[in-house]
């Protein structure tokens, strides 16, 4: 047959794998992943503010690359899917470090070494836009080189992955200290965020050091497996496709068996509500943290936030779960999920007979005060509801000289849809399954649920965040993380 070649144009490949959808924290834990791959035992983390010339590093002592591999790390999809890779390789689809980095900066700089000799390459966005070409350029130019002689230490061998021209900070001046203070909170969201996905391998006998501006990583075990009190179900091995997928339910201590600092840390970087749920790992890597895996009827509610399912799959079944770019999402096989229902439903019942009968409740207390308008807690005995002074449309409406009308109505419209009607039960140890959907439940959004997403989206940029994570945030906000909608895109 004749055929054509179609090869895509460079500025369009680096603005679709740019809009991939990566936070700054999965950009950089897909960067860790090749430092792990590399077999480094120490990895560092690096920012460091300096207006629009900020930047960003992860620094390893792995095993480095030649030059050649080196070429080949830096080519977009250099290796597929279907490419042999070793047992401690965390990678897919040979295009983590370029997508990752495109989303976050427009240069990508990498040094590496074997054997003392230093190779770099560089992308920078602006080259492959102007030429229409692929440009891989050989060094780096002189400030960037001074800067890549600063960060390396004396060791002969391992990896520089250095981002320069920040996405987000190009207008921004160096003496601008709210910006600065953004700029390192993404920081801590980034060792939060390490801790949690690479939990397995900052403990036991393969224990890496892992550090962000020089503070050590702290593992998070979200099934507290060394607490006394922890409920463990059986282990189950679903067999599938030649293999078998390792299935571990836990149930949490209830609040009055965990210390204050138990409590706190164990409702984890999104807190107690947004982590219940399935936890998957692939190769010991956390993919997908505390998520119902999408079952038809089995959603987030308070009474089951001490449920939580280990799930280990193995890298060779990728496919069959669909496991994405970004090694952020996963859909089961149709095969196994009838198993995974049970299992949820079971420790679910679990769950909501400890909170019934035994527990308080850490309800919405824990978590992001961006995430929720309603506060409910409960303590000594006594249940109250308030509405959270720390919602960012709450604080557009409190603002000195009255808030804007459009955020005033916003604001009344949300606290409308997501009364909280569940977490009171739970307080209150009742059990009933007639709960509200706000905005009529998970899937497209409305023109309501649109225009109060677009008052909370404005309301974030207006308060100093950049659009890109105030859109971010919004994915993890109830209940817009259940709809589809501009923060999606």
């Amino acid at each position: 047959m004749t055929y054509d070649i179609a090869a895509p144009e460079p500025a369009g490949m680096v603005a679709s794998l740019s809009s991939l959808g990566y936070s700054l924290p999965a950009a950089i834990a897909d960067l860790v992943d090749n430092s792990i791959s590399a077999k480094a035992s120490t990895i560092d983390v690096e920012f460091t503010w300096a207006g629009p010339d900020s930047w960003i590093a992860v620094i390893d002592n792995g095993e480095g690359m030649t030059a050649d591999d080196l070429v080949t790390a830096m080519t977009v999809a250099a290796r597929g899917p279907a490419a042999q890779r070793s047992a401690s390789d965390l990678g897919r689809f040979g295009v983590g470090l370029k997508s990752a980095s495109f989303s976050q900066a427009r240069q990508l700089t990498v040094a590496t070494a074997t054997d003392g000799e230093w190779n770099v390459r560089t992308w920078d966005l602006d080259v492959v836009e102007k030429f229409g070409q692929w440009r891989l350029l050989r060094g780096a130019d002189k400030s960037t080189t001074a800067l890549l002689d600063k960060i390396r230490s004396t060791t002969n061998h391992g990896t520089v992955v250095l981002w320069r021209r920040l996405n987000g900070y190009h207008d921004v001046t160096e003496d601008d200290e709210r910006t600065q203070k953004q700029f390192y909170a993404e920081a801590t969201r980034v060792e939060s965020h390490l801790g949690m996905v690479f939990t397995r391998f900052l403990t036991g006998s393969r224990r890496r050091t892992m550090r962000v501006s020089g503070t050590l990583v702290d593992p998070w075990d979200p099934f507290l497996s060394t607490h006394p009190s922890v409920q463990r179900l059986p282990v189950e091995d679903l067999p599938f496709g030649g293999g078998s997928v390792r299935v571990e339910a836990f149930v949490l201590p209830s609040a009055q068996r965990l210390t204050s600092a138990e409590c706190d840390k164990a409702g984890g970087p999104r807190g107690w509500l947004d982590q219940q749920g399935f936890y998957v790992y692939r190769r010991d890597r956390l993919i997908l943290a505390g998520d119902w895996l999408g079952q038809r009827g089995v959603r987030r509610e308070e009474k089951y936030n001490l449920a939580r399912i280990a799930v280990d799959i193995p890298a060779e079944m990728d496919v069959e779960w669909g496991v994405d770019v970004r090694k952020s999402s996963v859909v089961p096989p149709v095969g196994l999920r009838p198993h995974l229902r049970r299992i949820a439903m079971q420790t679910r019942r679990r769950a909501s007979d400890v909170l019934r009968h035994r527990g308080q409740v850490a309800a919405r207390t824990h978590g992001d005060p961006l995430l929720y308008a309603w506060k409910v807690q409960r303590s000594d005995d006594t249940v109250t509801c308030r509405i959270n002074r720390g919602h960012p449309l709450v604080k557009a409406a409190l603002r000195p000289g009255g808030g804007n009308p459009d955020d005033v109505r916003a604001l009344i419209r949300l606290l409308e849809e997501t009364v909280p009607i569940t977490a009171l039960r739970v307080m209150h140890e009742t059990d009933t399954s007639d709960d509200p959907e706000p905005f009529g439940g998970p899937g497209p959004a409305d023109d309501g649920a649109s225009e109060v997403a677009q008052r909370i989206y404005e309301a974030m940029v207006t308060d100093g965040r950049s659009p890109a994570a105030a859109r971010e945030r919004l994915r993890t906000m109830p209940p817009f993380d259940q709809m589809q909608g501009f923060w999606n895109s």
